[in-house]
């Protein structure tokens, strides 16, 4: 039954994306709609918000820069952002816009990903709406007309039919998702509010309301608690595909400045998070393709066009297109100046939504914050945050699974035989299975964080508190010290083996992590990190992605040939990059991993790989500082005189082998900070250790702010945020939907 029951989560698990449906009911296409732009829909932005946004003149200055990129690219006439990237261009240089070039052929493969509901349909879907009511008059006929037949095909829920003859295996869940879902729906049934969408036969003005209905609640979550996905450098580009859509094109414009008002939200924390131009923060959500260097991320087009706080070009002409295409958007200028901050300061946040899996059994629970385990509602809040399977929502996840024939859908056919094992389970039995695998089914469950940043000129130090340490992660980037997008470091527990460098995506678990969290803390500029896998290795249930097992060591990414010397020194690594400097140390004994040619390195040819061997279990150190506090030499003789000393946990066996899931004690005499004590004794009767620093407790979970920084205050749940620097201001209360800004 137990491993049953394992096998049925997994494939819930393995659900990896959102697919669109479209369908046609063999009528005529209607009257296609001309390009949608400021010029012909009255702007909501009030002269009372705008007075504190960016100038227009250093935001289309932005905009020409990266539209000069990315129209200087070849016109790609299957790609809607290369479309428009080519027509603004052409607009800003007096032309007008040829993009005869695209055809019907063209976009056939966007065309039958959408009919045959595959992943990430939904964001295709947006930049076809975008690209229709943008450039509408410029596309050949019949292109438009088919853009427009496969808008009104589209499955915008999972609660409509699906065609027949087709599994929808799509992904409506995750926060990223459901904005997208939700705002591709709103305004497709704004522009075709009285014809019947052919999916389900509903008018358009039904689809604008059904998605007002539920971007009410997305709005009311993120307000108060945040982005679940804390501040990932994926998720927040495709947040914000959602948002633009509604800030640029929403009618309703209480609707278009909510949207706004988030975008300001997310714009700061960026800001906050960013350095030299990488967001190098902790992230919620991340993969080896973001993480190796700041130029991968998927947000750092979108940083560079909107700060300009770095001078390595673009690479990629990505979704910041929409940002650059915009013409109600334009962010808070106060963002822009505390990005280019060059005060030392610490950001701290709070984001999420509480849930244990680890918790005793309720079964008269009651979910956080007045939200609720039962229904749509409950669906859209704890499936969002990636909490299929704690046992508090284990009964509604089983209904849902049985009642949208999940099982029929690509990404659950291997468990598809096993669906009479939980048909007729009562709530009592589902719980009960849940709370007994909480570990093995819960790797992407998104409970609130408390971050902690500490951002100098030269180098920046994140870190996630003490979030959900031993237990098994997914996607998740616990700490990181970046000086600029080449020279960051970080250490994570790795799933599998190093990717080949044919196929780097086969094993991306190696970098990626997926592995045990740490217990981790961030005092000022430094970070410790304590090891210690509550969950035994092993092949485990389960293959691929979703396999159990995990490498019997933790590692460090050091990309020495981008620091300008690097020393090792007693148990540390220490690199400078001009002004920065960055030491990192292990309790276990290291070595360099060698890297072969037929192994994934991202072009890197000299040591970056550090390998703690010898057991998963393991603390690692790590603390930055500049030239402005000390010489290189004298920081190097510091940090090697300070021999931190990290000792098995007291649950150890006296005189015995320590297991690897026993933690550890550590004190590190920091040169800046002083004594740092820090432990975790997960079999001992108080198992969480308290941070100290010279003795006086550090609180790790601070329960009165969404935002704490010397720029930025909101308090937690309330929906209201501040924001100030130079003279700059921002003001956005969520509850009163105002939007204020000065400069």
């Amino acid at each position: 039954m137990r491993r049953a029951w394992v096998a049925v989560a997994v494939a819930v698990l393995v659900l990896v994306g959102s697919v669109a449906a479209c369908s046609d009911d063999g009528d005529e296409p209607q009257a296609r709609p001309g390009p949608r732009t400021t010029t012909t829909v009255d702007s909501p932005v009030t002269p009372e918000e705008s007075a504190g946004l960016v100038d227009p003149e250093y935001w289309d200055d932005r905009q020409a820069d990266y539209l000069e990129f990315a129209a200087g690219e070849p016109l790609d006439p299957g790609d809607p952002l290369s479309l428009l990237a080519h027509a603004a261009a052409a607009r800003r240089a007096g032309d007008e816009p040829d993009l005869s070039p695209a055809s019907v052929d063209d976009f056939e493969p966007i065309f039958a990903k959408l009919e045959a509901f595959e992943d990430t349909g939904d964001f295709d879907v947006n930049r076809l709406i975008t690209l229709l009511l943008r450039e509408g008059d410029a596309l050949d006929t019949g292109l438009a007309a088919e853009i427009r037949d496969h808008i009104l095909g589209f499955k915008y829920w999972w609660t409509e039919p699906t065609p027949a003859g087709v599994v929808d295996s799509q992904y409506y869940w995750t926060e990223n998702h459901q904005i997208i879902f939700l705002a591709n729906e709103y305004v497709a049934g704004q522009t075709y509010p009285d014809i019947a969408f052919t999916n389900d036969g509903r008018s358009g003005e039904e689809h604008r309301r059904h998605a007002a209905e539920r971007l009410d609640l997305w709005f009311d979550w993120r307000a108060r608690f945040g982005f679940s996905e804390w501040l990932s450098n994926v998720y927040w580009n495709e947040d914000m595909l959602g948002l633009l859509l509604l800030a640029e094109f929403a009618d309703d414009d209480a609707l278009a400045r909510k949207a706004s008002m988030l975008l300001d939200v997310a714009f700061v924390e960026l800001a906050g998070h960013l350095q030299r131009g990488t967001f190098g923060a902790t992230h919620g959500r991340s993969y080896q393709k973001d993480k190796l260097n700041g130029r991968d991320e998927d947000t750092f087009s979108t940083a560079k066009l909107a700060f300009d706080e770095t001078p390595v070009p673009y690479e990629n002409a990505d979704s910041a297109t929409l940002l650059a295409v915009a013409e109600r958007y334009r962010p808070p200028e106060v963002a822009r100046r505390i990005a280019a901050s060059d005060a030392t300061d610490v950001f701290r946040t709070r984001a999420g939504i509480p849930l244990d899996p680890h918790a005793p059994i309720d079964p008269n629970v009651e979910a956080p914050y007045g939200l609720s385990f039962e229904g749509e509602e409950g669906l859209m809040a704890f499936w969002g945050m990636g909490g299929q399977f704690p046992w508090q929502v284990a009964p509604l996840s089983v209904e849902t699974v049985k009642a949208y024939d999940l099982f029929e859908t690509a990404n659950f056919q291997k468990a598809a035989d096993l669906a009479p094992v939980v048909a007729d389970a009562d709530d009592d039995t589902l719980r009960g299975l849940a709370a007994a695998l909480a570990t093995e089914v819960n790797p992407g469950l998104l409970s609130q964080v408390d971050t902690y940043t500490w951002r100098s000129p030269e180098v920046m130090l994140s870190t996630a508190q003490d979030w959900r340490p031993g237990q098994r992660g997914e996607q998740d980037h616990i700490w990181q010290a970046t000086v600029d997008p080449d020279a960051l470091v970080f250490t994570q527990h790795p799933r599998d083996g190093v990717p080949s460098a044919d196929d780097p995506n086969a094993n991306e678990g190696y970098w990626t992590g997926d592995a045990a969290m740490p217990r981790s803390a961030q005092v000022g500029n430094v970070s410790i990190s304590i090891y210690a896998p509550q969950y035994a290795g092993g092949d485990g249930v389960g293959s691929g992605a979703y396999s159990f097992s995990y490498e019997p060591y933790t590692h460090a990414f050091f990309p020495t040939e981008h620091f300008d010397e690097v020393v090792e020194r007693d148990g540390w690594v220490i690199g400078r990059k001009g002004d920065a400097y960055v030491a990192l140390w292990s309790r276990r004994p290291t070595t360099w991993k060698q890297y072969t040619t037929d192994e994934f390195s991202r072009g890197l040819t000299e040591r970056f790989d550090l390998i703690a061997d010898g057991g998963p279990d393991n603390v690692w150190i790590v603390e930055v500082s500049t030239a402005a506090d000390q010489p290189f030499g004298d920081f190097v003789e510091a940090i090697a005189a300070s021999k931190p000393t990290a000792y098995p946990a007291p649950s150890c066996p006296d005189g015995g082998e320590c297991p690897f899931d026993a933690g550890a004690l550590v004190t590190y005499d920091s040169p800046s900070q002083g004594r740092i004590a820090f432990g975790w004794d997960p079999k001992g009767t108080d198992p969480l250790v308290p941070l100290t620093v010279d003795g006086t407790a550090v609180d790790l979970h601070p329960d009165t702010f969404r935002w704490d920084a010397p720029f930025a205050q909101a308090a937690w749940d309330e929906g209201r945020y501040h924001a100030e620097l130079d003279g700059a201001t921002l003001d956005v209360d969520f509850t009163a939907g105002t939007r204020r800004t000065t400069k």
